[in-house]
C-alpha cells in the first residue's frame, strides 16, 4: 500500500522570526507522527527569509527529539554545497542519536543563488558536475566500499537510507543507475513528473541497497471543512509561489479571499501550471485528488507539502489530509 509522508520547509510566516518557525519543528513532527505519517523530511535552503531550514541536520535532530518512531531526514541536502565527508559525519551523528530512522535525500540544486554558493565557499558549477561522484563517495563513507582512505566518525556503518531527489530526468537516471530510491519534487516542478518516473523504472539497476525501484512524489495539499475555506488557507501557498516565480521571495503571507480571481491571466496560468500536483478542498476532495495522483504515478509514497499561515489551522489541515488518505482503498 502507498505510504504517506510529510515535507516541512520550516516556513517563516509574515510577522514572525525564523526562531519562532524553528520552534514549531518539534510540535509539527510530533503531530505528523501521531497521525501515522511514514516520514518527516526537511529541505535545505539558504538566504531565503521565508525558509528556516538552512542548518538542516540540526532541524532533523529537533524533529528526532520530539518523536519516537517516524522516519526523519532530508528532502533534501543539496550536496554541491557540502563536502561528502561532512554530510557523512552529520548524518552518522543523527543515526547514532536516532538509530534506524534517518533518511538522507540528496539534491543537485544549490538551494540558493550564486552569491550564497560563493559565501558557502563552494564552486557550485564544478560541484554540480561532480554530483554523481560525490554521491558514491558519500555512500562509501557509510559502507566502507570502496575504501576512500578516510574514516568518517561517526558515519562508518551508519544505517542511513539514501535517496536521490530531483525535478528533471537527470536525478531519475542517476537514482536508477545507482539502485537508489527516488523522490520527485512535483509539488513545485511537475512538468517532467511522468517522464522522470518512467525513466527511473525503465532504467533501474538493482543494487545491494535496493532490489526494485522505489519512488515517491510530492503534492501540495490543504484540507478544511469546506472547499472555500481550503482555498482560502491555500492562498498563502499560492501567494508564496507567485512571489518566488516573479523574483520576490519572502515569508509565507496571510491568506486572502478570492486570491485567484485577482491575478492577471498570465500569472494565473503560471500558478496553475506550478500547482498541477495539488489537493485543496474537503476531506472527500483531497482523498479523490490523492487517489488520482497515485493512480497516475503509481508511486510507493506520496509526500505532502502543507504549510499554512496559522499553526493551529495547519495542524487541523494536516489531520484532515491524514483522514483523507486513510479513507483510500487498500489498493490505492
Amino acid at each position: 500500500m502507498t505510504k504517506l509522508s510529510f515535507l516541512d520547509l520550516v516556513n517563516v510566516v509574515e510577522g514572525e522570526t525564523s526562531a519562532e518557525a524553528i520552534r514549531r519543528v518539534g510540535p509539527t513532527a510530533a503531530h505528523v507522527e501521531a497521525l501515522g505519517f511514514h516520514r518527516y523530511w526537511v529541505a535545505e535552503h539558504h538566504g531565503m527569509a521565508g525558509v528556516a531550514a538552512a542548518a538542516t541536520s540540526l532541524i532533523i535532530a529537533e524533529a528526532g527529539h520530539a518523536t519516537s518512531h517516524i522516519r526523519i531526514g532530508s528532502g533534501g541536502i543539496m550536496l554541491p554545497n557540502h563536502s561528502p565527508l561532512v554530510i557523512a559525519e552529520q548524518f552518522g551523528t543523527l543515526d547514532a542519536l536516532f538509530p534506524g530512522r534517518i533518511d538522507l535525500g540528496l539534491g543537485r540544486a544549490p538551494g540558493a543563488d550564486g552569491r550564497v554558493a560563493q559565501a558557502l565557499r563552494r564552486d557550485f558549477m564544478r560541484e554540480a558536475e561532480e554530483f554523481p561522484r560525490n554521491v558514491l563517495e558519500l555512500r562509501a563513507h557509510f559502507t566502507g566500499e570502496p575504501d576512500v582512505g578516510i574514516l568518517a566518525v561517526p558515519g562508518r556503518d551508519a544505517q542511513v537510507e539514501m535517496w536521490i531527489l530531483g525535478s528533471s530526468l537527470f536525478g531519475a537516471q542517476l537514482a536508477a543507475a545507482f539502485g537508489m530510491p527516488y523522490a520527485f519534487a512535483s509539488h513545485f516542478a511537475p512538468d517532467l513528473l511522468d517522464e522522470a518516473l518512467a525513466t527511473y523504472r525503465r532504467e533501474f539497476k538493482p543494487s545491494a541497497y535496493l532490489r526494485e525501484p522505489y519512488a515517491a512524489a510530492a503534492i501540495s495539499a490543504v484540507a478544511a471543512d469546506t472547499t472555500q475555506e481550503a482555498h482560502f488557507i491555500a492562498s498563502s501557498i499560492m501567494q508564496n509561489f507567485v512571489a518566488l516565480r516573479t523574483g520576490r521571495p519572502g515569508k509565507l503571507p496571510k491568506p486572502v479571499e478570492n486570491y485567484l480571481e485577482r491575478l492577471p491571466i498570465n500569472v494565473s496560468a503560471m500558478l496553475s501550471q506550478t500547482l498541477q500536483c495539488s489537493a485543496f478542498g474537503t476531506v472527500e476532495e483531497v482523498a479523490r485528488a490523492i487517489r488520482q495522483f497515485i493512480k497516475r504515478t503509481q508511486v510507493d509514497e506520496v509526500i505532502v507539502h502543507s504549510p499554512a499561515y496559522e499553526f493551529d489551522v495547519r495542524k487541523r489541515s494536516v489531520a484532515l489530509i491524514a483522514e483523507a488518505f486513510a479513507s483510500l482503498p487498500v489498493d490505492a
